[in-house]
């Protein structure tokens, strides 16, 4: 399947993963980084997480999205305003986040109002391609039809409005990013399907 951009009206229902405010004491913000190499362009993975009407379909915890505002602002650059709904563990939480989309680059979300559960909420996808190590390398950079790698990085900040809320929660929430990843990986194949290898 080709790479698509997802209409803007759809964009704004998708962003539970990539948005987390900023906690008053930062030594209390807990910090979570995710790398991996997938095989697919960016073009195609800024499309997964940009489109984030789809999210409670396939990211963890999501149960809810609804958009509340959408503007493009220049450079194509998406801003938006999301009300996310999650639900983990006896937790459920609906709260706001200003979701910014900068095409093939980057998604960030980050929570506008705290809520009783987080103090702090912020998630930043960045998308940056790779290309093969071999003779052919070159002339591949050049190549809109190459068949490229992506470096997709996820930085999670998050801090909890409550200890207690930290405490019980702490081990779980330790694999929250890696589990994002994951579903993240997952939803990419079956949008996409296997990706096709380029011979070198």
């Amino acid at each position: 399947m080709h790479p698509r951009l997802i209409p803007t009206t759809h964009l704004l229902r998708r962003t539970f993963l990539s948005f987390l405010p900023a906690a008053k004491n930062s030594s209390d913000v807990q910090k979570y980084h995710e790398q991996k190499v997938l095989p697919y362009q960016p073009a195609q993975l800024y499309a997964v997480v940009a489109d984030v009407a789809r999210y409670p379909r396939f990211v963890p915890f999501c149960t809810d999205a609804r958009i509340l505002r959408v503007s493009e602002q220049p450079h194509a650059v998406i801003d938006m305003e999301a009300e996310l709904s999650v639900g983990f563990l006896a937790f459920k939480e609906s709260y706001v986040s200003r979701v910014v989309c900068r095409p093939f680059e980057s998604v960030k979300a980050v929570a506008s109002s705290t809520t009783p559960l987080f103090e702090t909420l912020e998630t930043t996808w960045h998308f940056q391609p790779t290309y093969p190590t071999n003779r052919h390398s070159l002339a591949q950079h050049h190549d809109p039809d190459a068949k490229i790698s992506t470096l997709v990085t996820l930085d999670l900040r998050f801090a909890f409005a409550n200890p207690l809320y930290a405490k019980v929660s702490a081990a779980f929430f330790s694999q929250v990013s890696t589990m994002m990843v994951s579903a993240f990986e997952d939803e990419c194949l079956r949008v996409y399907g296997p990706p096709s290898v380029k011979s070198s």
